[in-house]
C-alpha cells in the first residue's frame, strides 16, 4: 500500500470492528485497508475486534495493535461470532487504557456498541461507518419471507438508534447514505468510500495480460461468499445461455453456506466442466484470479459499494452488475460494462455475451474501468477519513465539515 503521511498532527485511533483478519469478507478488509493504512501514515492505531476464539490477547500485526476480545461462535455461519453482553465492558477498559482521540466503529454489534457507549461516557470523538444491511443476515438466521419487512424494520430502528450517538457517520456510497435516511438517520451522514489499492492490481495485471494477451477461453469471474443474497444461482443460469461462440468459463473464489447447492445446480445445468468453484485464496492467489478475467460480474442486490468489484476494475476488467443498491455507482453502462434488471438471466446472459464477444471490447471497457476507480484510491480515502477524525476531536478547528463535504463532491 502506498499512502502518503498526514501532514496534520498524528493521532491515537481505535478502529473498532466485530470482523476483522483472518475474516475473509468486504467489512473485514476494509478494516485492515483502514488501519494499516493509517498507520503508514503515523497514526498509533489499535483495532478492537472479536477473537476467533474465546481467548483474548494483543498483538502487533502489520503495524496495528490489534487487541482481540474472546468470543463465542453461532450456529449460524462461521464467521458469526459474538459476545456475551456483559462482556461489552471489556471495551470501556480498553478505552481507558489506549486513551485514543478518536474511535471509529464498523459496526453496532457486540464489542462495537461497548465502543459506542464508551466513547460517548468518555467524551472521545466517535465516527461510525455502516456496512449493514438486513439483507445480508436473513439469509444466515433463516428469516421466513413473509417476516423479514418486519425483521428488516427492527434491525435499521436498533442500527439508528446506536449510530445517532456518534459525532459524525459514513456510508461506503451516495446510495448507502440514502438508505441510512429512508430508514430514519436524520443527522450528518457523508459518503466515504472504502478505497481501494488500485496500483496492486494494477501492476499484477499488466504483467499477466503482458504474457496472456488474448487467451483462447475467457473466462468470468465472481469474488464474494457463496450466500443467499450473492444470487450466485443467476449467474449460472446465465452462463447456461450464453450465445457467444468463444470459449467461456466461469471461476468463482469464495465459500459459504451455499456452496454445495451451487455445485448441484451446475451440474444440473450441464456447465459443470466449465465453472471452477476455487474456495478462498490467499492474496497472490486472488490477484491471478483478477488478472485471470476478462469479465467480473456481480449479481447480488445487496451491496453497499462492492470491493471485490472495486478490485477487478483495478485490474482492468470490465463489469456487467446487478442495477440493485449501491452497485450502479460503479457502472458507466456501455463504458466499462453494464448493469442489468436484478435477478433476469436472460439479461444477464445477453450482457456477458455483448462483453465476451470481442476482445476490443473487453479492452476498451477494461481500461474504462481502471479510469473510473482511480478516485476510489485508498490513499485519497485515508486522507478523508484523517479530516473527519481531525474535525469530531476538535469541531472548532480549521476542519469544517463544509470542507469535507466539497472534498467528498469534487
Amino acid at each position: 500500500m502506498t499512502s502518503q503521511p498526514s501532514s496534520r498532527r498524528p493521532l491515537r485511533i481505535v478502529v473498532g470492528a466485530t470482523t476483522y483478519p483472518p475474516d475473509v469478507n468486504g467489512a473485514a478488509n476494509f478494516g485492515h485497508r483502514l488501519a494499516t493504512g493509517l498507520s503508514s501514515r503515523g497514526h498509533d492505531v489499535h483495532v478492537v475486534c472479536h477473537s476467533t476464539d474465546q481467548e483474548a490477547r494483543t498483538e502487533v500485526e502489520d503495524g496495528v495493535t490489534v487487541h482481540r476480545v474472546g468470543s463465542y461462535g453461532s450456529p449460524f455461519h462461521p464467521s458469526i461470532r459474538g459476545i456475551l453482553p456483559w462482556q461489552a465492558a471489556r471495551a470501556d477498559r480498553l478505552l481507558a487504557e489506549i486513551q485514543p482521540d478518536v474511535v471509529h466503529v464498523q459496526s453496532h454489534f457486540f464489542i462495537c456498541r461497548g465502543l459506542i457507549n464508551s466513547a460517548i461516557s468518555r467524551e472521545i470523538g466517535l465516527v461510525a461507518t455502516n456496512h449493514f444491511m438486513p439483507e445480508n443476515i436473513f439469509g444466515y438466521f433463516k428469516v421466513p419471507r413473509l417476516l423479514q419487512n418486519a425483521a428488516g424494520r427492527l434491525l435499521w430502528h436498533n442500527l439508528i438508534k446506536h449510530y445517532r450517538k456518534a459525532h459524525l457517520v459514513t456510508a461506503p456510497t451516495p446510495r448507502a447514505v440514502q438508505l441510512l435516511q429512508d430508514n430514519g438517520f436524520v443527522d450528518t451522514a457523508l459518503p466515504v468510500s472504502c478505497g481501494i489499492d488500485v496500483e496492486r492490481y494494477r501492476r499484477r495485471t499488466q504483467s499477466y495480460r503482458k504474457q496472456h494477451p488474448d487467451p483462447a477461453t475467457r473466462t468470468v469471474l465472481f469474488v464474494g461468499r457463496l450466500d443467499e443474497e450473492k444470487h450466485i444461482d443467476d449467474l449460472l443460469r446465465a452462463m447456461s445461455l450464453l450465445r457467444t461462440e468463444v470459449p467461456t468459463r466461469l471461476e468463482i473464489v469464495g465459500n459459504g453456506s451455499r456452496r454445495a447447492a451451487f455445485e448441484q445446480l451446475a451440474a444440473e445445468l450441464g456447465i459443470a466442466e466449465r465453472v471452477h468453484f476455487r474456495g478462498f485464496l490467499s492474496d497472490d492467489e486472488l490477484l491471478d484470479a483478477y488478472a485471470r478475467a476478462d469479465l467480473f460480474c456481480m449479481p447480488s442486490i445487496a451491496e453497499l459499494q462492492s470491493l471485490a468489484t472495486m478490485e477487478a476494475m483495478s485490474a482492468s476488467t470490465p463489469v456487467v452488475l446487478a442495477n440493485a443498491m449501491a452497485l450502479p455507482h460503479l457502472v458507466r453502462p456501455g463504458q466499462n460494462g453494464w448493469l442489468y434488471p436484478p435477478r433476469d438471466v436472460h439479461a444477464l446472459a445477453r450482457a456477458i455475451d455483448s462483453v465476451l464477444d470481442d476482445r476490443a471490447t473487453i479492452d476498451r471497457m477494461g481500461a474504462a474501468s481502471e479510469r473510473l476507480v482511480s478516485r476510489h484510491d485508498i490513499a485519497e480515502i485515508l486522507g478523508r477519513f484523517e479530516a473527519i477524525y481531525h474535525h469530531v476531536t476538535d469541531p472548532d478547528s480549521a476542519v469544517e465539515l463544509d470542507e469535507i463535504r466539497t472534498e467528498l463532491a469534487s
